[in-house]
């Protein structure tokens, strides 16, 4: 039986347009022009923290900086919210079956808490492994390996969902099998990052492919 560990930001649904203009109204005043390539290069798939650090090494409180940009966040995602496509049928899929899930994000844990509400499948997962709880977050992979351990599955039998450079080496890392969706990477790209395949979303055809490949499942 296979596990299936999602990232959320970018893979169960994208909602990068509203973090950036987040990040926009936070740091246009600090001088900072974060334009969608920026935002790619440095903010994506990055914990505020070690964000923050980098970009704003003077700022006195950078927690709380964090903290008040993921409350804005929170406040400006709709309910409900869109899911990827075929998200919800898949993840219906593996609850009907008894498929071990997680939910493995760099997401502080109330913006992963309000997503799952906000594409209505926050019943569907007992396991949120969270980066920032975690003695280090993706792109270590240790996250990956945490949630493995809790659902209590081997990588050979394990497939990661991601969208970002750092979550595919997380996963990558962390030997399950890597399927990147390709919300913001080519798949040149993801690769080059550490997938082992791609997917546009949830409804792609390859998808049951991966599925058989990993775990002789069809449907």
């Amino acid at each position: 039986m296979p596990a299936l560990l999602f990232d959320l930001d970018g893979t169960m649904l994208d909602t990068d347009a509203i973090h950036r203009q987040v990040f926009v109204d936070m740091l246009a005043p600090r001088g900072i022009d974060v334009t969608e390539a920026f935002y790619m290069e440095n903010v994506h798939g990055r914990l505020n923290a070690d964000f923050f650090a980098e970009w704003l090494p003077d700022e006195p409180d950078p927690v709380g900086l964090s903290n008040a940009k993921e409350a804005e966040f929170r406040r400006r995602l709709p309910r409900p919210y869109p899911g990827m496509p075929g998200v919800a049928e898949l993840v219906g899929r593996a609850s009907a079956a008894g498929w071990p899930m997680a939910v493995v994000t760099n997401a502080m844990r109330p913006n992963a808490e309000a997503m799952l509400d906000a594409i209505g499948l926050r019943a569907h997962f007992d396991v949120l492994v969270i980066g920032e709880e975690c003695e280090r977050a993706k792109p270590d992979p240790l996250p990956y390996t945490r949630a493995m351990e809790i659902l209590g599955v081997a990588p050979e039998v394990a497939i990661a969902f991601e969208d970002s450079p750092s979550g595919l080496r997380a996963a990558s890392a962390s030997g399950a099998r890597t399927i990147a969706v390709r919300s913001a990477l080519t798949d040149a790209e993801a690769r080059a990052a550490g997938a082992h395949a791609s997917i546009a979303d949830f409804k792609d055809p390859s998808l049951e492919d991966e599925l058989r490949r990993l775990t002789g499942v069809t449907t």
